[in-house]
């Protein structure tokens, strides 16, 4: 008997408190086939990415694992007050196609805004949305929603300060410039990450070495002045 890729588990919602089930992929389907230089991740099948989000059926909270464990009383009047009042309640339970993955995600990044949750999550749900856009090739909708992610990410970095454990998050800076064709400023994060001694993370410290040299050749392919440093 070929086992089902997606099982259930219980949850209780952050807002309301209410116990409902939400679906997720088993460990044995998530083997993702290709991984762009942003870490988006393409499966062969169920993508585990549709079921981040989990909606409670009771209120119409969304939610990743990575929201506070338990919401403030302010948090909750400003969810009921912003969203709440005027949600229509369903239930994502299930199975999840594109359609619905999206709206998931839009739900959980209102809702996130609403009670002002941490900006790494907000940064997070914005680039899951552009992720989403890029599996349809839907450029205009990607590019827009990877702008937004990026000011965030900034942000994540501005109020933080990336310590010499947050090469990914400067990496991530970089290449989302570069994506969106801010070369400059691409350089810049690149750079940042290779140059700074106190960076420990081989893995990002390569990832940026790599993403430098196709950042050159985007520069030569747009008749882009080189900078110095990129010489040679």
């Amino acid at each position: 008997m070929e086992l089902e890729p997606l099982y259930t588990i219980k949850v209780t919602c952050i807002q309301c408190e209410h116990e409902f089930t939400t679906s997720r992929v088993r460990p044995s389907f998530k083997r993702a086939v290709k991984t762009d230089t942003d870490f988006c991740r393409y499966y062969a099948k169920e993508n585990p990415d549709f079921y981040v989000v989990r909606v409670c059926p009771s209120c119409g909270f969304a939610f990743s694992e990575n929201f506070d464990e338990r919401l403030k009383d302010a948090q909750r009047a400003e969810f009921k007050k912003q969203i709440g009042n005027r949600i229509v309640l369903r239930d994502f339970g299930g199975s999840r196609d594109w359609d619905t993955a999206l709206e998931t995600y839009k739900l959980a990044l209102l809702c996130a805004q609403a009670i002002q949750e941490k900006e790494r999550i907000i940064s997070s749900l914005l680039h899951h949305i552009a992720w989403l856009y890029r599996y349809k090739d839907l450029k205009d909708q990607e590019n827009r929603f990877l702008r937004f992610s990026l000011e965030s990410y900034i942000r994540v970095y501005e109020l933080e300060g990336a310590g010499a454990n947050d090469a990914r998050l400067m990496y991530l800076i970089g290449e989302l410039n570069r994506r969106l064709g801010q070369y400059s400023e691409a350089v810049r994060w690149f750079s940042r990450v290779i140059n700074d001694k106190k960076i420990m993370d081989a893995a990002m410290i390569r990832a940026s070495r790599e993403q430098w040299q196709v950042l050159r050749e985007d520069m030569l392919a747009a008749k882009m002045e080189i900078p110095e440093e990129m010489q040679g």
